[in-house]
């Protein structure tokens, strides 16, 4: 599974936040910065992270980083 995240190597920790879509945004955006991810990726990364439901938003962080 760990094939298909795009970046399996950032561990951003969803369980016990309060689950609102700007804090796990934030989260995310956080840990990507840190690793040294381009501007660019972040930038398509909330793109895409915004551009649907709160359930689209939980999957396309799925997708890009491991959820733990």
């Amino acid at each position: 599974m760990n094939a298909q995240i795009k970046y399996p190597h950032i561990e951003v920790q969803l369980t016990g936040n309060d689950g609102n879509a700007f804090a796990i945004l934030g989260a995310v955006t956080r840990a990507m910065r840190l690793e040294g991810i381009d501007r660019s990726e972040i930038d398509q990364f909330r793109d895409e992270a915004t551009s649907g439901s709160y359930d689209d938003l939980l999957a396309t962080v799925q997708k890009w980083v491991t959820v733990t």
